[in-house]
C-alpha cells in the first residue's frame, strides 16, 4: 500500500512543478518605486486575480545586490525599478531572465522595452525643458543642445551630475551625437549655469520660480507635483527637439527575476501592468505617462500637450551610462 501511495505523491508533485502559476497564490516582488506608487496596483491585481503580492521597497542598488546574494534561494519572482539604466544593470548582473510575451510585444513599444526581452518599461517619464515665461519665450527654445549656446549664459540650472536620469539623458545623447559632440554640449551647459547644480528636480524647478535662472531640466512629474501644490507658480513646460530626434524619455519597469519560482504567474502581472486597464492606475499616480500607446494619459499630464518621443532604444541609457559618468566629469558637470 505504501508504494501506491509514494507514487501518487510524487506524482502529485510533479504536476505541481509543472503548472506552477496556476497553483500560485503569492508573488514576490522587490520594488525600488516608492511604496505609495505601487501598493495601489498590487491592491487591484490582488482584488482581480486573488493572487497575493508581497513586496519589499528600497533602492534599486540594494534590491540588486540582495537578489544577487540570495541566488537561487531568492524569493524575489519580480523586480520593480526606475530608470532605464538601472534595469539595464540588472539585465547585465544576470538577475534577469528573458521573458516571451505577445501582450507585452503589443502593449510597450519596442525602443521602452530590452531588446533581449528581459526588462519592459511599464510608465514614461519625460525629462524636458521647463521655463519661467516671465523670462522666456518658447520660440528662444529649441533643443537640449541648444541651451549649450552662449545666449543662455547665467540662465541655466541643472540637477546633480551623480542622479541616474541625467546619466540617462547624457548617454543617450552620446548615442545620438557621440562623445566628442556630446562634451562640448555639456561644456556648454556648464558654462551657462546660474548656479551650482541642484540635488533634486524641485530645487531646480523652485530656483526657476524663484528667478535664480530661467530654464532648466527636470522629469515632467516633478512639475505636476509642484504645481499641485503652488498652482501659480511661473513654470511652464516645452518639449524641444521636436523638429529632430524627439524629446528624451525614460521609464519605470520590472523584469521576472533569473531564479522566480513562479515565472508564468510573474509574466502575468507584467502583462497586466501593461494592460489598458493597468496602465492609468500605474501612471496616473506618480503624474506619468502610459507607456501603452493606447491609453490616454491622465488629464493634467495631457494637458502640457503632445510631443515626439525620441525612438532610440533604452537600452543606450545603460549601454552608455559608465563613459557618460566620465564625460560629465571630464566637462566639469558636477
Amino acid at each position: 500500500m505504501k508504494k501506491p501511495i509514494l507514487v501518487l505523491t510524487v506524482f502529485i508533485l510533479f504536476l505541481i512543478s509543472l503548472t506552477g502559476a496556476a497553483f500560485c497564490e503569492e508573488l514576490v516582488v522587490y520594488s525600488a518605486r516608492k511604496e505609495h506608487l505601487i501598493r495601489p496596483l498590487f491592491e487591484a491585481y490582488t482584488k482581480e486575480t486573488g493572487v497575493k503580492i508581497n513586496y519589499l521597497t528600497d533602492k534599486a542598488a540594494v534590491l540588486m545586490q540582495r537578489i544577487k546574494a540570495e541566488g537561487q534561494t531568492t524569493p524575489a519572482d519580480l523586480l520593480i525599478t526606475v530608470d532605464a539604466g538601472n534595469l539595464w544593470h540588472a539585465a547585465q548582473e544576470g538577475i534577469l531572465q528573458p521573458v516571451s510575451s505577445k501582450i507585452l510585444a503589443e502593449n510597450i513599444p519596442s525602443h521602452l522595452r530590452d531588446p533581449g526581452n528581459q526588462w519592459f518599461g511599464l510608465s514614461v517619464r519625460v525629462r524636458t525643458i521647463v521655463y519661467n515665461p516671465q523670462k522666456v519665450t518658447p520660440n528662444e527654445l529649441s533643443t537640449y543642445e541648444n541651451l549649450a549656446e552662449p545666449n543662455w549664459k547665467g540662465r541655466l540650472l541643472l540637477r546633480t551630475s551623480k542622479k541616474v536620469y541625467n546619466q540617462s539623458l547624457v548617454a543617450m545623447l552620446m548615442t545620438e551625437h557621440g562623445e566628442a559632440k556630446t562634451e562640448e554640449i555639456l561644456r556648454g551647459w556648464v558654462k551657462n549655469l546660474a548656479a551650482p547644480p541642484f540635488s533634486s528636480d524641485t530645487k531646480v524647478l523652485e530656483a526657476i520660480a524663484a528667478g535664480q535662472g530661467d530654464v532648466g531640466i527636470v522629469n515632467t512629474y516633478y512639475v505636476g507635483r509642484l504645481l499641485k501644490k503652488k498652482p501659480n507658480l511661473p513654470l511652464r513646460i516645452f518639449w524641444p527637439n521636436q523638429n529632430a530626434n524627439g524629446v528624451h524619455v525614460n521609464v519605470s519597469g520590472g523584469g521576472v527575476v533569473a531564479h522566480s519560482q513562479h515565472k508564468e504567474a510573474a509574466i502575468k502581472l507584467l502583462e497586466w501592468f501593461s494592460s489598458e486597464q493597468a496602465q492609468n492606475l500605474y501612471a496616473d499616480v506618480n503624474l506619468e505617462y502610459p507607456v501603452n500607446p493606447r491609453v490616454s494619459p491622465d488629464p493634467k499630464v495631457a494637458a502640457w500637450g503632445k510631443f515626439k518621443q525620441n525612438p532610440i532604444n533604452l537600452d543606450n541609457a545603460g549601454k552608455f551610462q559608465a563613459r557618460a559618468i566620465q564625460l560629465m566629469d571630464r566637462a566639469g558637470y558636477r
